[in-house]
């Protein structure tokens, strides 16, 4: 009897927790199967290539979670220093809810499996190249140029990736908060002033 199609999905949330928490090679399939409450016939009927198989599959799904986050924050916020500020309380929530165990989705999968894997690199570097147009692309409807906006999306990135890495050893949100606060002043320093009305003569 086949495998029903809710495992699949199954095993790969519980394979992102997991790696997330724990890391990669630390985290087996017995681990993975247990987490999803999954048949071992399943495992091999999804990933018949095995653990690196569901390693992708992970890494495109939590690439493709955060998208729609940023996206969501996109239509909810009239500005991207306001959207920045709100992704900045959404990421210290998520981990102060896991107790500071969680981090980003992707970077202790990849830092563990780049550049050896090629799928699980493909994937990732899909993920990163999709997160950072998505806030190039909200820069640049915020009014920055083009050419200002690219770096300062790539520097959105590594700036919360690394206060993520802080937070999670701090146990405390703080670096996220800062590293907010920063880029937001650095986005409007860049967005183009609205004009000043000159007031009507009396």
């Amino acid at each position: 009897m086949a495998a029903r199609p809710k495992h699949r999905d199954r095993l790969i949330h519980s394979a992102v927790a997991l790696f997330r928490k724990q890391g990669y090679a630390a985290t087996g399939i017995n681990d993975i199967l247990a987490a999803a409450g999954a048949p071992k016939g399943s495992f091999y009927h999804y990933f018949p290539n095995g653990k690196e198989q569901l390693g992708e599959a992970a890494v495109r799904y939590a690439g493709e979670r955060v998208l729609d986050t940023l996206r969501d924050l996109r239509r909810q916020h009239g500005n991207s220093a306001d959207a920045l500020r709100a992704y900045g309380e959404l990421l210290t929530g998520w981990m102060a809810q896991s107790g500071f165990a969680d981090g980003c989705p992707l970077a202790t999968t990849l830092l563990e499996t780049t550049p050896a894997s090629r799928l699980i690199t493909d994937a990732g570097r899909e993920a990163i190249q999709n997160w950072r147009r998505e806030w190039e692309t909200l820069l640049i409807d915020d009014g920055i140029q083009a050419d200002r906006a690219r770096p300062l999306a790539s520097l959105i990135l590594s700036a919360l990736e690394g206060a993520l890495v802080q937070a999670r050893v701090e146990c405390h949100g703080q670096a996220i908060a800062d590293a907010c606060a920063s880029l937001a002043d650095q986005i409007n320093a860049l967005r183009p002033k609205a004009p000043e009305i000159a007031p009507k003569p009396l």
